[in-house]
């Protein structure tokens, strides 16, 4: 049987050791002020939508994700 570690890790301390030492990109190359306007893009189209197009839409998504099971 294995043994146990002698002391228990917290899983914020475990998280924080991985992120330490993780290599993120300094800089991914794009535009700051286009992923933001980008961000509100799909909200303002929400808004836009009349309610019966967004239903169907949405019922679109899910007959295309369940025929995919």
């Amino acid at each position: 049987m294995p043994r146990r570690a002698k002391e228990r890790k917290h899983p914020v301390d475990v998280i924080a050791a991985v992120v330490e030492q993780a290599d993120f990109p300094a800089d991914d190359g794009k535009n700051k002020a286009a992923q933001w306007l980008g961000q509100r893009g799909g909200k303002a189209r929400a808004k836009a939508l009349s309610p019966e197009r967004r239903r169907a839409i949405a019922k679109k998504a899910a007959k295309t994700r369940w025929s995919l099971v």
